[in-house]
């Protein structure tokens, strides 16, 4: 079986090399770029022969960060699969990556079982997310049935207000772009968590970038 071939996106050398040390280590992987900025990677990368299928990303990097590098790779290399791996739980900084491209997100403080899970999930089937709170898997309906049921089931006001939360707007923002009230907001807010069956925001961004809606 051929392994799957990553690449390590990190400032830090003593993260990147402890990275690479790791995952090394498993049989299923092979290491083939180590780089400490964005901006070197995507040079190295047009040098390179043999290309990663899966980057580790780091977020905040000199030069180029993660998210500048992601939407790069994005549309430069669309077969390429980006799991941002950071210490960022930030809601804003977490839907800008998504929408960026990164195809899962992961805490730097989780266990080498959940990294290896989500690269092997990413490299089979395009998606890995989790819950950065109880890194429970977060469950998006994918069967073409279920879509079309959410999406009649969407009024119009609600699929505004989920374009908007693709965006860096505060709830109290889109409630003062959509004219209402922010106990209003709240209750679309409620209404398209039940309807989409996701608990956080990023959610919402997921269903939106799904169905290209953001």
């Amino acid at each position: 079986m051929e392994r799957i071939k990553i690449a390590i996106v990190d400032d830090h050398k003593l993260v990147s090399k402890a990275l690479e040390n790791m995952i090394s280590f498993n049989p299923d992987f092979e290491v083939v770029m180590n780089c400490f900025n964005g901006e070197d990677f995507l040079k190295e990368l047009e040098q390179q022969k043999i290309l990663p299928e899966v980057v580790l990303m780091d977020i905040n990097m000199p030069k180029k960060n993660g998210i500048e590098t992601t939407a790069e790779l994005t549309e430069k290399y669309p077969d390429l699969k980006v799991i941002a791996l950071t210490m960022e739980d930030n809601e804003t900084t977490i839907i800008n990556m998504l929408k960026a491209g990164a195809k899962g997100y992961l805490l730097k403080d989780m266990s080498p079982d959940i990294l290896f899970s989500a690269i092997n999930i990413v490299h089979q089937k395009g998606i890995f997310y989790t819950d950065i709170v109880t890194q429970s898997l977060l469950k998006i309906k994918t069967e073409e049935k279920a879509t079309i049921e959410i999406n009649k089931s969407l009024k119009d006001r609600e699929l505004e207000f989920i374009k908007l939360a693709c965006s860096e707007l505060t709830y109290k923002e889109i409630a003062e772009k959509m004219c209402l009230s922010p106990r209003t907001i709240d209750g679309y807010r409620d209404s398209v968590f039940a309807k989409l069956n996701v608990k956080t925001r990023v959610g919402i961004v997921l269903f939106a970038i799904k169905h290209e809606m953001c």
